[in-house]
């Protein structure tokens, strides 16, 4: 993402730029964790030319083209969920994140900084995560190593394929698709704001991109949070 500031502002095309591992990884809120060689770590810079709100919905393209991508890279396709607001989960732990940066002026974003980190081979310690924080998880099973660069081929002509269908039908066909594969649909969940935890049944995500909840106190619309999942309990 430092890379992607910094060489944004003279690119002419679309650019994905790859890291083979390292030294200064963050994610949302700032947060660092370890980034080993043999996991991906990509960003796309383009120039969406869109509204700030359009912009932000580029997470479920990112998302969604994960998805399409792991399913050459993992044996049991419904392993594989969509976690709001931007995290693809297998087997019910995190394999991987997306963030996203943007440049502007006058409300319409002229640089946008897509970046997508995926535990292909190795996952990070979980002694260091928040309670309640899903366990980390790799692609790769016991077979032989993912090339890293590979994986960026193939989710980089998804990500394509997804924007172009997105820029053309708009975000209710992603939307439908991102909800067929949502972790946690129909489920309590618990949304982390700062200063306020707001718990509530995942009713849905509506066309803006927010997660919307069914609390005691009524529907609640989010635009931005830390999810967290309930405990499920065997009947």
């Amino acid at each position: 993402m430092a890379e992607a500031r910094r060489r944004g502002p003279v690119l002419d095309r679309p650019t994905w730029i790859a890291a083979r591992r390292q030294t200064a990884a963050v994610g949302r809120r700032g947060r660092k964790w370890i980034a080993p060689e043999g996991n991906l770590y990509a960003t796309l810079v383009f120039a969406p030319d869109c509204s700030a709100a359009q912009a932000a919905l580029y997470s479920f393209v990112a998302s969604y083209s994960l998805y399409a991508t792991l399913l050459a890279y993992v044996d049991s396709p419904a392993t594989i969920a969509l976690k709001w607001p931007n995290d693809v989960l297998v087997g019910g732990g995190k394999v991987a994140g997306i963030l996203l940066e943007s440049d502007g002026t006058a409300g319409q974003v002229t640089r946008l900084a897509v970046g997508i980190g995926v535990n292909l081979n190795h996952a990070p310690d979980p002694a260091g995560l928040e309670p309640g924080a899903l366990p980390p998880a790799r692609v790769a099973g016991s077979g032989d190593p993912i090339d890293p660069l590979e994986f960026l081929a193939f989710l980089a002509e998804h990500f394509a394929v997804q924007a172009r269908f997105f820029r053309t039908h708009g975000f209710g066909p992603l939307r439908g698709a991102w909800l067929d594969r949502a972790a946690r649909l129909g489920d309590t969940i618990t949304a982390r704001l700062p200063g306020e935890d707001v718990t509530g049944r995942f009713e849905t995500v509506d066309m803006n991109g927010c997660l919307v909840l069914q609390t005691a106190r009524g529907s609640r619309s989010i635009a931005a949070a830390d999810v967290f999942f309930q405990e499920r309990r065997c009947p």
